[in-house]
């Protein structure tokens, strides 16, 4: 059997920089005193001249990247994501999203994931605010393969994109004839019964979960959904009409997230049951990373009953 291999999306977002460094001229990256965490300590490493520490202060260090690309650079700005998003939140409104400016912003050490670091770090709202700025692309990659991609992607988009990676080293999900396409979401599985929207770390746990429904006789699609904005609107209904039920499973508040994403997009055009796996709108904690996705229903087999019960209420 071949070995798994486990790669956090941290590790492929500074590798793929200094892949962008060498195509790239006119590329420049900014982080916020947090190079080695946030693996922007590669570009670094490869191109010292175009890298600037701004130091602690990632509501500046966006105005800095705001500047920088008016100038003409592409501009990559990182913070773990509760400070990129968080902390900087007034400075991406304003300076970047309103005048539409060519920055993308690498936050890593997202969602519950963070482990030891505790509630303070663990993000799980930062999807949700940048849901709520126009013009805000969001990409929220499932493992090193997709992370590579949306990273060259978005040097490749005009305007802000917001880039959700994690700590926790991951399996891969994908092979290299992968193909990522902003605002697509794409089918792992197709089923019958429930489609199963998953998202980031979350659709390695979700492959699993069809694997526990298949073996009680349940049917499921599975659909990756790596980019939350612009949501693919078709696809989640082609979803509605073909299995009638829908579960969605993130690692993120279940409020503001890739699951309200999902309910507005069929409540507006075909309201069908739609059932949510993510943090249940309470403050993470400290410990073992993989025991807090346990401890929080973040697995396979939360999934799995949440797809029955999503079932069970379609056939009331």
């Amino acid at each position: 059997m071949a070995d798994i291999i486990k790669t956090a999306t941290r590790e492929a977002y500074g590798k793929a920089l200094v892949e962008l460094g060498e195509k790239k001229e006119n590329l420049i990256v900014l982080d916020a005193d947090l190079a080695a965490a946030t693996k922007t300590g590669m570009f670094k490493k490869a191109f010292p001249d175009r890298f600037i520490d701004c130091g602690i202060a990632e509501s500046n260090m966006i105005g800095v990247a705001a500047g920088l690309a008016t100038a003409g650079y592409t501009v990559f700005a990182s913070s773990f994501a509760m400070f990129a998003a968080g902390r900087a939140f007034e400075q991406i409104r304003n300076t970047l999203a309103y005048p539409h400016i060519n920055v993308k912003i690498g936050a890593t050490h997202a969602g519950i994931s963070v482990g030891e670091d505790g509630a303070s770090h663990q993000c799980c709202e930062d999807i949700g605010l940048m849901r709520t700025i126009p013009g805000m692309t969001i990409l929220n990659p499932a493992d090193d393969v997709e992370a590579r991609l949306a990273v060259l992607a978005a040097a490749e988009t005009q305007g802000p994109v917001y880039m959700r990676f994690g700590r926790l080293a991951v399996p891969r999900v994908f092979d290299e004839n992968y193909k990522f396409e902003i605002g697509k979401g794409v089918y792992l599985n197709e089923g019958t019964d429930v489609t199963i929207i998953a998202t980031g770390l979350l659709v390695e746990r979700a492959i699993a979960a069809v694997e526990l429904l298949k073996a009680e006789g349940i049917s499921a699609a599975l659909i990756n959904m790596a980019t939350i904005k612009p949501i693919d609107k078709e696809i989640i209904l082609d979803a509605a009409k073909k299995t009638g039920c829908i579960v969605t499973a993130e690692e993120h508040n279940v409020i503001g997230g890739l699951g309200s994403a999902v309910c507005e997009t069929v409540s507006e055009a075909y309201p069908v049951p739609v059932l949510r796996v993510g943090v249940e709108d309470v403050f993470g904690r400290s410990g073992p990373a993989l025991t807090l996705l346990e401890l929080f229903g973040l697995n396979a087999a939360n999934i799995a009953e949440k797809a029955k019960r999503a079932i069970a209420l379609k056939n009331q």
